[in-house]
């Protein structure tokens, strides 16, 4: 059934790589120890050494497959080097392009390369960071480019709607261009994960009707136990259930990268923010360590308070999926994969058995 495992993981749910450093140790091992596919969040600066104490660390919590997220955007490549040294399960790519030499040296190490296609036919403009970090970003939006992912030698592609949290550069809906994107690929055997606004057996169902082998979770996973985010974020995401596609925070730092985040109070008094300002010329709201190393956070700052956040926590941003408003609870993360998993299997036989139809 389709809530079986891809990639070799028990079960077809994946767990995003939150960050900047909100998927850390604790959240992965859990999400892997209940058979699902848990993702780190590698820092956006090189680092690898720290890299490899991440995954050492997650190796203590357990002895399950797990694999880490790297944004291609910024640097990276001492950091996928510690990746592979390491020889995690999955490198997930996103925000870039994932080249047939990047697969092949992964391949060589028995890592499985999982992108996330950007999805739109049309996207910001990033052509000036691009063309510094000579990468182009990788998109299925039309038959040639979904060629372009399955000739390099991916092996399995998640597929982000608009509805997902945080940074989301894609222009359409889940529903549509999910099995658009699983029709292109159905033939070469790769498995199409689906990302966006999916919290609830429901979601995972209709993802799987719509050509998925699996589902990839970052918002309900951002409200777990395990997970780094900071208690008052947590509790944002039970009190808040509406999200807007902005690109009020983080500007300067990562220009042309809208972002889906919760209306909080801050967030509707600032949301028409003239487009020439971003948080350069800010004040200084809170401090905090990520990743090990200390930041200020500035008003605007596209920063997600952790624990070690100090400040004023409800002027920052929270990025939260379109479905947030239907999480009621903040769970153990294996109890998210256990109960995703058995509600799935119900509603599939009780709901949608031929008699039902």
């Amino acid at each position: 059934m389709g809530w079986k495992g891809i990639l070799g993981f028990e079960y077809g749910i994946v767990q995003g790589p939150l960050g900047p450093d909100i998927a850390g140790p604790e959240l992965v091992a859990a999400v892997a120890n209940a058979g699902g596919l848990g993702l780190l969040r590698a820092p956006d600066w090189e680092s690898p050494a720290y890299v490899k104490e991440l995954i050492r660390k997650t190796r203590k919590l357990t002895d399950k497959p797990f694999g880490v997220g790297v944004i291609l955007a910024f640097p990276h490549k001492e950091n996928v080097k510690a990746i592979l040294e390491e020889k995690v399960a999955v490198l997930q790519l996103y925000w870039g392009e994932c080249s047939k030499e990047l697969v092949i040296e992964a391949h060589n190490a028995g890592v499985k390369v999982v992108p996330q296609a950007l999805g739109a036919e049309k996207t910001p403009t990033r052509s000036q960071l691009y063309h510094e970090l000579n990468v182009t970003p990788l998109k299925v939006g039309s038959l040639e480019e979904a060629k372009k992912a399955i000739n390099v030698g991916v092996d399995a592609i998640i597929v982000q709607g608009r509805e997902a949290g945080g940074h989301v550069i894609g222009q359409e809906g889940l529903i549509s261009l999910l099995p658009r994107v699983a029709d292109l690929v159905g033939d070469h055997g790769i498995p199409v994960i689906a990302a966006g606004g999916i919290v609830d057996a429901r979601g995972y169902v209709a993802a799987l009707a719509l050509g998925a082998k699996g589902i990839c979770m970052g918002t309900r996973f951002l409200a777990t136990h395990e997970s780094y985010a900071h208690p008052t974020y947590k509790r944002k995401l039970i009190e808040y259930d509406k999200t807007e596609y902005t690109d009020v925070f983080g500007r300067a730092r990562w220009p042309g990268a809208p972002h889906r985040v919760l209306q909080t109070p801050f967030f509707c008094d600032w949301k028409c923010l003239n487009a020439q300002e971003n948080e350069t010329n800010q004040p200084i709201i809170g401090r905090t360590i990520i990743h090990g190393v200390e930041r200020e956070i500035r008003r605007f700052a596209g920063t997600v308070p952790n624990p070690t956040t100090t400040g004023d926590i409800e002027s920052m941003v929270m990025y939260a999926g379109q479905s947030v408003g239907l999480i009621k609870e903040i769970l153990p993360a294996g109890q998210v994969v256990k109960k995703l998993v058995e509600a799935a299997q119900l509603l599939i036989h009780q709901t949608f058995n031929p008699d039902s139809i």
